[in-house]
């Protein structure tokens, strides 16, 4: 392979599919090397690249020796749109057509022991940029504008290669500068399939407490990311076993009960850490089933010569409400969540069929999260038990053959009473209070219960029951 500068040039070993992204960046490299700047690019589209997972739609990072006035003036008449919030951090956002482009002056920062927040230093080095970045199969950098170069100080490409996840420097420095590099190593291990070394696994259980200077708001996001790709479970076991998770979510760890010889049961977090994985990349879905049992140390109790974890889903909903709090998820996802986690066992309530009230309850009670649900109790069979397995799997399907059926024949998913609440005043001559609450409750259990009776059957039966109640009140 030909060399320039001291690295490799690109020549020999730029894939194909790399050639229109090349293409496409360099109308702005030629505008940077006009202005006696350099460009490259960097960072996970380089990598992408390599592997072949590259998206059309994906953001480019890119870095420069130019520094962020420099980069507007540079891009000033070919961005259709610029913005600044990261320019305190040497970062111009550009948008060309449906490209967005990150440009990112040299950077050799580093935190501070206590900070959340990187002191940052401009340099005038990619070599120096390059060392400060998380990993080394991150840290390449292709230069644009003239012949391709590829600076790869660190063995990236000989990394990705050989599957291996090291830093640039030493773990220690690399995780010091930004702690929240110790999470995102667990992304890499399970979204790239790779290997982290010895070191790095040393340096992440000795640091584990440094991650407590980063924000929820940061793990929040990392945590997400992580539960996206295809099989989140090898990046779940790398927190848990180096006491990462215990620093954020110490919920996971404690799902490893001590497994009792005399009273057998599941190890909860092998169980957890499965039903992740066979859930589809759904964040939310994901989320639920990470929660799904945590509510089970606490309500694990011993009798009859066997194991119980009663009422588990619902202290487990509401452990997975508080911590969903603390990282800081917002209402929406948080309801979602703690729902389907006190929701998760309601399939097994109906053991000796599935009658109509019953399906209307499940169906109402799951609302809008219906399908979620549905994914999230069958793949919370995990058991080796192949006759099992397949039991459950039938009843699940004899459930959802219900749902449709029913749904053929009534509006499952909005049911509500037959009379609205005027209709109630005006057949027990109320004024709006709580009597009329307790009379809409009366006729939305009728419904559930019944089905659509029409609203001169309802209404017989709701004066049937309010003159029975006013007549046990005066006695």
């Amino acid at each position: 392979m030909a060399r320039s500068g001291g690295f490799p040039t690109l020549t020999a070993v730029i894939p194909a599919r790399m050639e229109p992204l090349v293409r496409e960046t360099e109308p702005l490299a030629t505008r940077f090397k006009d202005a006696g700047h350099r460009l490259y690019l960097v960072g996970g589209v380089l990598r992408d690249a390599f592997l072949d997972r590259l998206r059309p739609d994906q953001d480019l990072d890119l870095t420069t020796d130019a520094e962020p006035d420099q980069i507007e003036a540079v891009a000033a008449g070919w961005a259709d749109a610029t913005w600044t919030t990261g320019k305190e951090f040497g970062t111009i956002g550009l948008r060309r057509g449906d490209r967005i482009y990150e440009v990112t002056t040299h950077r050799a920062e580093a935190y501070a022991p206590e900070s959340r927040k990187p002191a940052v230093k401009f340099s005038a080095s990619v070599e120096a940029d390059l060392s400060r970045r998380d990993f080394t199969v991150n840290a390449m950098a292709l230069r644009l504008g003239g012949e391709l170069e590829l600076i790869d100080p660190y063995g990236g490409l000989a990394d990705l290669a050989g599957l291996r996840l090291r830093t640039p420097l030493s773990p220690e420095e690399s995780f010091t500068d930004d702690p929240l590099r110790m999470m995102r190593a667990a992304r890499f291990i399970a979204g790239y399939n790779l290997v982290p070394d010895e070191a790095l696994v040393g340096a992440v259980a000795g640091l584990a407490e440094r991650l407590d200077i980063v924000s929820a708001e940061r793990i929040r996001s990392e945590l997400d990311k992580l539960m996206v790709v295809d099989v989140p479970g090898p990046g779940l076991w790398f927190l848990v076993r180096t006491g990462l998770a215990g620093r954020f979510l110490p919920e996971l760890p404690a799902l490893a009960l001590e497994q009792d010889p005399i009273h057998r049961h599941k190890d909860v977090l092998a169980h957890t850490v499965a039903v992740v994985d066979k859930t589809s990349p759904d964040r939310l879905l994901r989320l639920a089933a990470l929660f799904h049992d945590v509510g089970k140390p606490r309500t694990r109790a011993f009798s009859g010569g066997g194991v119980s974890f009663h009422h588990h889903e619902v202290v487990g909903a509401r452990m997975t409400r508080e911590r969903m709090k603390a990282l800081r998820y917002s209402v929406e996802d948080t309801d979602l969540v703690s729902t389907l986690v006190e929701l998760h066992l309601r399939f097994h309530t109906y053991r000796l069929g599935w009658t109509d009230r019953a399906v209307r309850r499940y169906v109402r009670d799951a609302g809008p999260l219906l399908d979620l649900l549905n994914e999230l109790t069958r793949c919370d069979c995990t058991t080796r038990n192949e006759n099992k397995a397949r039991q459950l799997a039938r009843r699940m399907d004899e459930l959802e053959d219900r749902i449709t059926e029913l749904r053929q024949q009534e509006e499952l998913d909005s049911i509500r009473p037959d009379l609205d609440g005027r209709r109630v005043m005006s057949e027990l001559g109320l004024v709006p209070g709580p009597q009329v609450g307790r009379a809409l409750d009366f006729l939305l259990e009728l419904r559930l219960d019944e089905g659509p009776l029409g609203e001169e059957e309802a209404a017989r039966r709701l004066r049937a029951w309010w003159a029975e109640g006013t007549a046990d009140s005066s006695r």
